[in-house]
């Protein structure tokens, strides 16, 4: 069995949507606010940061299969998923490169959210030396084997992305947050969920604010899971057909408006 073959989430009876359990995306408005912006610009180039802050965390090392830059926790938390696949999925790590770490850019396709390698907390796995392909809704069946693991040590699978992205897995936001919470992230900004919903965020979340604005608002905005300029306009105009405070963030009182 070749482990870079692809099949199909359909043809397997599983909802990659809900395939990460109660673990999240980490969040951009968390990530700016715990470890502050990488560097001054994105694009859709990889880029090294020159946030001096972040550099001082970044750390390039071995992790078994391979060499890797990126976040200090990340590196390590990596480190040891890979000796538990060692451990329990032999051929799958013999078989595991990647195709990098740390990378700041956008999301692709996005002008607002800045991709989680931005921070190096996420990595895009191969097998076999091939590359699953992005938002063709089928994976590797040797990260079918593997992804629990990443799981088990608090990474969110691509997988379950508005656009499919099964070759990636990144810190989750309730890892980012036990990081901070544990001192291992030293911007020194307190961990804490202001509730807002804001321009760069983008996840399941993001999906339900688009599906209700285009219910309440009579539009065919695209539901992907990017709060970009569309969505913040959007929500811009339901604040002021509603008499809220018009500044595009999703707080408390426009979240009860939207009934969210």
């Amino acid at each position: 069995m070749s482990l870079s073959q692809t099949v199909t989430f359909a043809s397997l009876g599983i909802d990659r949507r809900s395939i990460n359990g109660n673990l999240s995306g980490a969040r951009n408005s968390t990530m700016l606010s715990l470890l502050g912006s990488p560097r001054g610009t994105y694009d859709d180039d990889c880029r090294w940061p020159n946030n001096q802050a972040i550099l001082s965390q970044v750390v390039s090392e071995d992790v078994g299969p391979f060499q890797v830059s990126g976040l200090k926790p990340a590196v390590e938390t990596l480190r040891s998923i890979l000796a538990d696949i060692r451990a329990q999925e032999r051929e799958v790590y013999d078989a595991l490169g990647h195709m990098g770490m740390l990378c700041c850019r956008y999301v692709r396709d996005s002008r607002s959210a800045i991709s989680n390698h931005s921070w190096g907390t996420a990595i895009d796995l191969t097998l076999e030396g091939r590359l699953d392909r992005r938002g063709d809704e089928r994976t590797q069946k040797g990260l079918l084997k593997i992804y629990k693991v990443f799981n088990d040590h608090g990474l969110f699978w691509g997988a379950a992305f508005p656009t499919e992205d099964s070759m990636h897995f990144e810190a989750s936001e309730q890892l980012i947050r036990k990081w901070a919470d544990e001192g291992k992230l030293t911007k020194g900004s307190p961990s804490f969920d202001n509730g807002l919903t804001d321009f760069g965020d983008r996840g399941q979340i993001v999906e339900d604010l688009q599906k209700a604005l285009n219910l309440l608002l009579g539009l065919d905005m695209d539901v992907d899971g990017i709060f970009g300029p569309a969505t913040r306009a959007a929500v811009m105009e339901f604040q002021r057909v509603n008499g809220l405070t018009v500044d595009g963030i999703v707080g408390p009182k426009t979240k009860a408006a939207l009934k969210l």
